[in-house]
């Protein structure tokens, strides 16, 4: 039995870990038992995320987080963040492209402080604020950020009423963004708890 249990706290104590590479990338590993083979990733708050297999040995863990890194760093690298006035021009595009035009936007920037949302719109200016955690996901997530505050300056004072969710469902990849969004928000409080009960579970382990 004490074998098995010794066997158990390895188990716990590889599920999540998180370190920082010498070159400063923090990378979170997580070990999930859906998955048989390969690896996903995803940046979350500028921690590179990584799902690998949970019988994955350390040994496979090193090769496939070191090809994952390589790979998520060369794409980081080659898709420039977009600048302040690129963003604006983006969502005058989208306006255009799915809102005819009805969306007027002044200006879209990037900003820091957005921690428990991804984006807000000031009506009365015409403003739109992206949480720079938004940056390294794909556009068409970004893209579909950029709609919804832009059907606010479309339905001002409608909050998220019919008319609202109408006009946001003229941009085909609306739920698909949100359901992305969620999962990284998911991720994102769930792995901190993981690591304290992974703690917590070999502490009670330990002679």
């Amino acid at each position: 039995m004490e074998v098995n249990r010794g066997r158990e706290a390895d188990i716990v104590a590889m599920t999540n870990r998180e370190y920082t590479r010498e070159d400063g990338t923090r990378v979170r590993i997580r070990r999930s038992t859906r998955r048989r083979t390969g690896a996903s990733y995803v940046w979350v708050d500028g921690v590179l995320q990584i799902t690998i297999p949970s019988a994955a040995s350390r040994g496979q863990e090193a090769a496939i987080t070191e090809l994952v890194i390589q790979k998520a760093q060369r794409i980081r690298t080659t898709q420039p963040t977009r600048g302040d006035q690129d963003l604006l021009d983006r969502a005058r595009e989208l306006s255009n492209t799915y809102l005819g035009g009805q969306a007027h936007p002044t200006s879209v920037r990037w900003v820091g402080n957005q921690h428990s949302r991804w984006g807000s719109a000031t009506v009365t200016e015409g403003s739109i604020r992206l949480s720079d955690r938004l940056k390294g996901l794909p556009q068409w997530v970004v893209d579909g950020v950029l709609i919804h505050e832009l059907c606010h300056l479309v339905t001002p004072g409608h909050g998220h009423d019919e008319e609202f969710r109408t006009w946001l469902r003229r941009y085909p990849r609306h739920a698909e963004a949100k359901a992305f969004l969620d999962g990284v928000d998911w991720v994102r409080h769930s792995a901190p708890e993981a690591q304290r009960r992974s703690a917590r579970t070999e502490s009670t382990s330990s002679p």
